[in-house]
């Protein structure tokens, strides 16, 4: 469903659309039926606090968010020239306030993002009619909000969204649970009819002398105590399970309307997951392409001040964040000149001749493939992984930094190749969000949850930490254990709601003030 207060597209507009659209196709994207509308700028503020979608469910965030972007806009600070949505038809909303030229760069960068959003692998296990999905949650959630009241939902949503991030993006390519299961019933079967492996073979009339009865039951009654012992030893879950929301989903004692609220909030995770993967990539390509549709077809002489001025602000860089506009769009530009100049493989990776790189030339002509190729199978930590070269560096001035305790400010720490990719590589890992995964589900035979902190360097914070255990104790309904790394010792956190506590795992580690602990 569109925004309610939709405004038709003006005739020129609309004829924009259409010519940008069919100069996108003639370069080779291929997107979604992509459907224009007109907002002013409130609006626009309330679908990019709703996530891109005019209904949500109710929370006190989403006004935060509105409230954040309206005063930004006031006081001049940022403002959102577009938004687009990840559905089939593809959704965007033009502001009614911009200059035609802002409109037609708008219009070619929307067509990059649909490519991007229908072509890339990482999207393709994302529900295309979560429009109509997300009117549906919040249809449900209404209902629970009438039957038990606001501050009892919303309570409840603000612990299921401090833990919305604690699932498994690779999920949706792995095998279905219910098949692997099958699997495993069928070669259950199949160890239960196979004859044992202790029976001797013999002829039939001397059988019962070779593999005496009184032995096979006493081998039988062995064989099935081991299997029983084997069982109850058993983890729980056998294996480490990375999507936490899932296993509460399966295990947790959640009221029926809790269980559906949480699903929910799981559902619309795994849906903006991939957005989070490919930021880079994605606002990088559509970049690539609103600037080479307006430099080279929709741009008129009188609109280049314009044109420049805001393309400029949109890749400014600064030395306090990274720019994915501008990392993503100028590393596609060294992609397709590497390709076409066969800057790669074996001959230019031995070349030791600084001049000979300088001046290498195969004139192949590969780059537009090679880009098309890219965006389709890559997100942001393989695309970073696979194409960030120390000549992109040293091009670009990158640099890693790092806090410095003596003068209380980031300062650069290292202009090295392998330091700064490790640095942007591990910022990307999981959105630079700690990786946790169950352990156990019946810890210390307790019923307490176990949960493990895959250890990257990056120590938690522990006011976040405790915060974030605290919510996922009262979804368990029990005390909440997490095996961690507190200053470089392995250590476990308690909580139990209200009750926290940091116990370093080998006893003999010195244990420090909780107050004195740094986390981030």
């Amino acid at each position: 469903m569109p925004f309610s207060t939709h405004r038709p597209l003006p005739k020129e507009i609309r004829k924009l659309q259409d010519s940008i659209e069919a100069k996108a196709a003639e370069y080779g994207l291929d997107f979604f039926d992509t459907v224009f509308e007109m907002v002013d700028y409130d609006e626009m503020s309330m679908l990019a606090a709703y996530g891109g979608f005019p209904v949500r469910y109710p929370h006190w965030r989403f006004g935060a968010e509105y409230d954040e972007m309206m005063k930004s806009y006031s006081y001049g600070l940022s403002k959102i020239y577009e938004m687009v949505i990840n559905t089939d038809p593809c959704y965007a909303y033009l502001l009614t306030a911009n200059e035609l030229a802002d409109q037609k760069l708008v219009i070619a960068h929307v067509y990059g993002h649909c490519d991007f959003f229908k072509q890339n692998a990482w999207f393709s296990k994302t529900n295309r009619r979560m429009l109509d999905q997300m009117a549906n949650h919040a249809a449900r959630i209404n209902r629970y909000v009438d039957r038990f009241g606001y501050e009892e939902v919303e309570k409840f949503v603000d612990r299921c969204l401090s833990i919305e991030d604690l699932i498994d993006p690779h999920l949706p390519f792995a095998t279905p649970r219910e098949e692997v299961a099958r699997h495993a019933e069928e070669e259950r079967k199949r160890h239960e009819t196979a004859p044992p492996a202790d029976r001797f073979e013999a002829k039939s009339y001397m059988d019962e002398f070779v593999n005496p009865r009184e032995t096979l039951e006493k081998q039988d009654r062995e064989r099935k105590e081991r299997d029983e012992s084997a069982r109850d030893s058993r983890k729980f879950p056998e294996r480490p399970e990375r999507d936490v929301l899932l296993f509460l989903l399966d295990h947790a004692p959640l009221k029926d309307w809790q269980h559906d609220v949480l699903s929910i909030i799981r559902d619309e995770a795994y849906y903006y997951f991939p957005q989070g993967q490919t930021k880079i990539m994605n606002e990088g390509w559509a970049s690539y392409w609103h600037t080479t549709i307006m430099t080279q077809f929709a741009l008129d002489p009188s609109e280049v001040v314009t044109y420049a001025d805001h393309h400029s602000g949109t890749m400014a860089t600064s030395p306090q964040r990274l720019n994915p506009y501008k990392l993503g769009i100028e590393l596609f530009r060294d992609i397709e000149e590497r390709w076409n100049k066969g800057q790669y493989g074996s001959d230019w990776e031995t070349c030791d001749d600084r001049g000979a790189k300088e001046n290498w030339d195969l004139e192949l002509g590969e780059g537009r493939e090679k880009i098309f190729e890219v965006r389709r199978v890559h997100n942001d930590i393989t695309f970073i992984e696979e194409f960030l070269t120390p000549e992109f560096c040293a091009k670009h001035k990158m640099f890693s930094f790092a806090y410095n305790d003596s003068t209380d400010y980031y300062e650069i720490a290292s202009r090295e190749f392998q330091k700064i990719k490790k640095q942007l590589l591990t910022s990307l890992t999981n959105h630079g969000r700690p990786v946790i995964r169950v352990l156990d589900g019946n810890y210390r035979n307790r019923g307490e949850l176990l949960l493990g902190h895959d250890w990257g360097g990056v120590e938690l914070r522990q006011d976040w930490a405790k915060a974030t255990l605290s919510n996922l104790s009262e979804l368990w309904g029990r005390p909440v254990n997490l095996e961690t790394t507190v200053d470089d010792e392995p250590a476990v956190m308690f909580c139990d709601r209200d009750e926290f506590d940091v116990t370093p795992k080998n006893p003999r580690a010195r244990r420090r003030r909780p107050d004195a602990m740094r986390f981030g």
